[in-house]
C-alpha cells in the first residue's frame, strides 16, 4: 500500500523534473544562439539581424540575415527550426543568398535544384555544437560565361570562445568562351578562439587546393598543389598577421611537360598594428551600421570619420617581416633564396591623408615613410647581369630608403621592356 501511495509523488517529481530539465535546455540554446551571434558581430567584419525569434520549451524557430558590414552586396537569409530534448537540441533550416540588383545584374542567374539546408545539434550539458551544410549542384551563368560548382560541404563545430570550420569543394569550373579554369578538390580548415566581445582573438586557416588547371589558346598551366596559411592574432598591444604560400608544381604541357616551370614558398608577417586603434574602428564601423539602413550600404564620408581611427593604427610603425623567399625554376635553371624586412615611419602620422591617397603627391607622401631591406642569396649570374652589376656578384642587397630602391649601394636601374 506504501508503494502505492509513493508512485503518484514520483511521478509528479519525474514530470516536473523533465519540464524543468525541457525548460532548462530551450533557455541555454537560446543563451547560446545569441551568445555566438553577439561574438560573430564583435568580430567587425559582419552584421547579424535576427528578424523572427519564437522560443518554446518542446521547440524554437527564427529567422536571421547575416551580411558584410561593409556594404551589401549580398546577404545570407538563415532560418532555424530546432527541437528541444533533455541532453540536446536537433536544429536544421534553410540558407538562401541573396544579391543586391548590381551584383545580381553583374553575376546572371543562378541555377540550383532547391533551396541549400542544412542541419546541427546543440549538446545541453557540455555547451558542444556542430552543424553541417551540404550544396547540391548549382550553375552561375552570364554573358556566356559560366560557372560551375560541384561537391561543396561545410562542418562546423565547437563551443563558445573555439570554433573549429571545415569546409570542402570537389571542383569549381570557370568557363569563359575558349578559355577555362578549373580548380579541386579544395579544402578549407579554421580554427577560432577568442574571449568575450573578440577584444582579443587568435585564428589560424589552411587552405589547400589540390590542383589548378588553366586553359586558354595562348596559355596551358597546371598548378598541383597550393597550399596557403594564415595566422591572425589580436592581444592587448597589437594585431599580427601571417601568411605562408607553399606553391607546387607549375607545370607548362604544351611546353615543358616533365619539367616544373616554378615552385617553391614565400611567407611573411605584418606586426606593430595599434591593438586599442582596431577595436575603435570596430566599434566605429558597428555604429555607423546599427545607425544606418540594413537595406542600404554605409552612407558617404564613412573613409573620413574613421581616418583618425585608421592612421592610428599605424601609430606603432608597422613592420612587415618577409622570413623566407624560397623559389626555384628548374626550367629556367633560377633559384631565389631571400629574406628581409620593411618598416613604416609613423612619426608625425596624422599628417597624412586617407582620402587623398589617389593624389601624386599624397602617394609620395607615404612612400616616403617606407624603409627597408632585402638579401638575394647565392643570386644567379643572369640576375646580377641583369641588374647592371659585376658577373661575380652572388648576393643582392636590396635597400629601400624613403620609398626609393637602392641594389648592392647602387640606384636600381630601370629593366622594364
Amino acid at each position: 500500500m506504501r508503494k502505492e501511495r509513493l508512485i503518484v509523488p514520483v511521478l509528479v517529481v519525474v514530470a516536473v523534473g523533465w519540464v524543468v530539465a525541457q525548460l532548462l535546455s530551450s533557455l541555454l540554446f537560446e543563451r547560446s544562439l545569441r551568445q555566438s551571434l553577439e561574438d560573430l558581430e564583435a568580430r567587425g567584419e559582419w552584421r547579424v539581424n535576427r528578424t523572427e525569434s519564437h522560443q518554446g520549451w518542446l521547440s524554437s524557430r527564427g529567422r536571421l540575415i547575416l551580411s558584410p558590414l561593409l556594404g551589401r552586396p549580398w546577404r545570407l537569409e538563415i532560418t532555424y527550426n530546432a527541437r528541444h530534448g533533455i541532453f540536446s537540441t536537433d536544429v536544421q533550416g534553410t540558407v538562401l543568398p541573396r544579391l543586391d540588383s548590381a551584383l545580381q545584374q553583374a553575376v546572371g542567374e543562378v541555377s540550383a535544384p532547391s533551396v541549400p539546408r542544412w542541419q546541427g545539434r546543440y549538446h545541453t550539458l557540455s555547451g558542444y555544437s556542430e552543424l553541417r551544410l551540404a550544396l547540391a549542384p548549382f550553375v552561375i551563368q552570364q554573358s556566356g560565361r559560366e560557372l560551375d560548382v560541384r561537391g561543396a560541404r561545410l562542418r562546423l563545430e565547437g563551443v563558445l570562445g573555439d570554433w573549429h570550420l571545415r569546409a570542402m569543394l570537389d571542383q569549381l569550373t570557370l568557363t569563359d568562351a575558349s578559355a577555362s579554369l578549373m580548380l579541386g578538390p579544395v579544402e578549407l580548415a579554421s580554427r577560432y578562439t577568442y574571449i568575450e566581445d573578440a577584444y582579443h582573438f587568435n585564428q589560424r586557416d589552411h587552405l589547400h587546393i589540390e590542383s589548378l588547371v588553366l586553359q586558354h589558346p595562348d596559355l596551358h598551366m597546371r598548378i598541383q598543389p597550393i597550399d596557403v596559411y594564415s595566422h591572425m592574432h589580436l592581444d592587448e598591444r597589437e594585431l599580427r598577421l601571417g601568411g605562408e604560400l607553399e606553391l607546387g608544381d607549375v607545370i607548362l604541357p604544351d611546353e615543358a611537360p616533365n619539367v616544373p616551370l616554378l615552385n617553391g614558398r614565400v611567407s611573411m608577417e605584418l606586426s606593430r598594428l595599434d591593438a586599442d586603434a582596431i577595436r575603435r574602428v570596430i566599434g566605429e564601423l558597428r555604429q555607423q551600421a546599427a545607425w544606418g539602413d540594413p537595406d542600404v550600404p554605409m552612407g558617404e564620408g564613412l573613409l573620413a570619420r574613421l581616418e583618425p581611427h585608421i592612421l592610428q593604427v599605424l601609430s606603432d610603425s608597422p613592420r612587415l617581416d618577409v622570413d623566407t623567399i624560397a623559389l626555384h625554376s628548374p626550367l629556367l635553371g633560377i633559384k631565389v633564396d631571400a629574406d628581409g624586412a620593411l618598416f613604416f615611419d609613423a612619426r608625425d602620422i596624422q599628417a597624412l591623408s586617407l582620402e587623398n591617397l589617389g593624389q601624386p603627391d599624397e602617394r609620395a607622401r607615404w612612400l616616403e615613410r617606407i624603409d627597408g631591406d632585402f638579401t638575394w642569396y647565392d643570386a644567379p649570374a643572369v640576375a646580377a647581369l641583369w641588374l647592371g652589376l659585376p658577373l661575380g656578384t652572388q648576393t643582392l642587397e636590396f635597400d629601400v630608403v624613403r620609398g626609393s630602391l637602392r641594389v648592392n649601394g647602387r640606384p636600381m636601374p630601370d629593366i622594364g621592356p
